[in-house]
């Protein structure tokens, strides 16, 4: 299994990327992407911290881990520009954090979002038609989130995928140990959003398509 939507002490995390990394390790876990979130405020420093320590990751490690970072609660506008500034530094993961329910969220991130250069727009929340049909397009991957809260609207998020053939991610979302959970909880929470067990190795497969196309496969 795989998770690419984890937080560090780099934002509002409680753990060391390594303290992270070898977590999963432990559980078996065969990549992770820390994905911090950013805004302006704190981009450059989240960019380089996260660059640092993936950059000085142990090549022959039996988990792969990757740079990223989660665009969070951006201006409308700010989306490209931000993603854009992320992939020229060498960012290999750009997350949208989406119009979940739990949070207030600026009405049409989910679009914006979508319209920057990013892998995985996390919790969308009740996307729109027009939305899963425009990630399809941009082969960009919906989230099915474990997280309290956010996880709430995953069968919409799965229905929606399913009627358009939109690309789903199964991701933690991890902020503290706590949320780190075994590759079977993670799997349970797909079969609770209404994913078949083979749908589930599906989705695994496509992640680790992105993987290849990212240097990690």
């Amino acid at each position: 299994m795989y998770n690419l939507h984890c937080h560090s002490l780099l934002s509002d995390g409680v753990l060391l990327p390594s303290e992270i990394a070898v977590r999963f390790a432990a559980l078996g876990y065969k990549a992770i992407a820390i994905t911090d979130h950013a805004d302006y405020s704190n981009i450059q420093a989240v960019v380089r911290g996260v660059l640092e320590f993936t950059r000085n990751w142990p090549k022959t490690a039996n988990l792969k881990v990757l740079s990223g970072v989660e665009l969070t609660h951006l201006p409308l506008e700010q989306f490209k520009p931000l993603a854009k500034y992320a992939r020229r530094q060498g960012i290999k993961i750009i997350i949208g954090h989406g119009e979940t329910p739990a949070e207030p969220i600026v009405k049409g991130t989910n679009h914006a979002a979508l319209e920057a250069d990013i892998d995985i727009l996390a919790h969308p929340g009740l996307i729109t038609d027009a939305d899963v049909f425009l990630a399809k397009e941009k082969n960009i991957f919906l989230e099915i989130t474990a997280r309290s809260g956010h996880k709430d609207t995953n069968n919409h998020v799965v229905a929606q995928a399913k009627k358009h053939g939109a690309n789903l991610i199964l991701d933690l979302d991890s902020h503290a140990p706590e949320d780190i959970i075994s590759p079977e909880e993670l799997k349970a929470v797909g079969l609770a959003a209404g994913l078949s067990a083979q749908e589930i190795i599906q989705i695994n497969q496509k992640i680790e398509g992105l993987l290849k196309r990212k240097g990690a496969g």
